[in-house]
């Protein structure tokens, strides 16, 4: 069972989007069994996307389409699929009526004819209401391959394969079981963890694949199983999985796909009924940032200082001006002295403070680009560490925010 997804648009190949579309599409045809095989952007041109399709419909099962379904003349994914179908548009009064619906109650600008041609769909195609939007989805079939075109609006096409398109995939389609399972790390580089696991690795059954994902500062370890007996699948990566606790146990912070380190915090900090705050300079919120994506956040999570300028840290952290000119504004000392008091005004049990440079220029310390310290104070100690995170600033800042919750992680684990 395998898919391709065709992106259609000029403002993801110029750049001015980010396809993250086709992320969620590829994720949620996993979790269903269905591989796929390809991802290709292409311009609203109508020869384009007719090679796209006429490509895809040779190796794929199922091909899902995103874009170009909007009313104006630059989008032409339907017209393009009457032409590859030997089709034509008719009015589908049911579109039609649910169109006119939105604008009568949600938007404040007149119905347009361009609006109201949004109810055109191909006679052949099966049409997929779209909730949210007015351009609805299709599903069409040319031999043995389905061709579902999707608008391009994320939370409208997200809607559509949820509700629509994903079941009539496991519907319609017989497909092999297909697992993952991810170790999540901090600590060590890629290199590292391979030589510790080398032999693991190396004696995996055949039918289970590995991979290694790094990122700045955590590396994450997934398993791969495909075949038709999901019991046993499950059984044999829980299996593997095991053995690897005793080789990097302690550098292992979670198991499951797609919870991040600060997912796993906001559990621990909740059973455990901790709370936690942030004092940020040079990371400017993006901890504060992380924390608060996590749905439930405000569980366990007060609220942020992001101190950018030296003198914020004094009049709204208390760092006292004399520990500054003393140590400087990066310093162990300025470091802990910000996490403490966070800690204290927001009357929680652990803050987490930075102050570093991340460049380009050192601004109103010396300390060289790349330095950083972070601090984590608990409800029984306080301590700052320092570390030299590179001179490329976008590094500098998603490593230490990294190695932050790493620290954390570890304090609270002790609790």
């Amino acid at each position: 069972m395998q898919a391709e997804i065709i992106t259609i648009g000029d403002e993801i190949l110029i750049g001015q989007i980010v396809d993250s579309n086709s992320a969620f599409i590829a994720k949620e045809l996993n979790k269903i069994g269905v591989s796929v095989y390809q991802i290709t952007s292409v311009q609203d041109d109508r020869d384009h996307i007719l090679d796209a399709l006429e490509v895809a419909s040779k190796r794929s099962s199922v091909v899902i389409i995103t874009g170009g379904l909007g009313p104006t003349k630059d989008d032409v994914t339907k017209h393009t699929l009457c032409d590859f179908f030997g089709d034509e548009l008719v009015q589908d009064e049911k579109v039609l009526n649910h169109i006119e619906e939105l604008f009568k109650k949600y938007i404040s600008t007149p119905i347009s004819d361009l609006n109201r041609q949004q109810a055109l769909v191909p006679t052949k195609a099966k049409v997929l209401h779209n909730a949210f939007g007015t351009a609805p989805g299709l599903w069409m079939k040319k031999g043995n391959t389905a061709f579902v075109s999707l608008p391009g609006v994320p939370y409208e096409m997200k809607n559509l394969m949820t509700r629509s398109v994903l079941p009539k995939i496991v519907e319609e389609y017989e497909r092999p079981y297909i697992l993952h399972k991810t170790i999540m790390t901090y600590g060590l580089g890629e290199s590292a963890i391979a030589n510790k696991i080398e032999d693991w690795e190396n004696n995996l059954p055949s039918f289970i694949k590995f991979a290694y994902l790094p990122n700045l500062g955590r590396v994450r370890l997934r398993l791969s199983a495909r075949g038709t007996d999901r019991g046993f699948l499950m059984a044999a990566i829980s299996y593997e999985v095991k053995k690897l606790y005793p080789i990097i146990g302690d550098i292992i912070v979670g198991e499951e796909e797609d919870e991040s380190i600060e997912y796993q915090i906001g559990k621990l900090l909740t059973k455990k009924h901790l709370t936690l705050a942030t004092a940020e300079s040079f990371t400017g919120g993006k901890i504060a940032e992380h924390i608060t994506s996590i749905a439930g956040a405000s569980n366990y999570f007060k609220g942020s200082v992001v101190s950018y300028a030296t003198e914020m840290k004094v009049k709204l952290l208390n760092v006292p001006e004399e520990l500054i000119q003393k140590h400087s504004v990066v310093s162990e000392e300025v470091a802990m002295a910000m996490a403490k008091n966070v800690k204290s005004i927001m009357d929680t049990d652990f803050a987490i403070a930075t102050t570093g440079n991340a460049g380009p220029s050192k601004g109103d310390s010396d300390a060289d680009v790349g330095t950083v310290y972070i601090a984590i104070s608990t409800p029984e100690h306080t301590f700052a560490q320092q570390f030299n995170m590179g001179n490329l600033r976008e590094r500098v800042v998603e490593k230490s925010v990294n190695k932050a919750f790493e620290l954390l992680w570890k304090e609270i684990l002790k609790f």
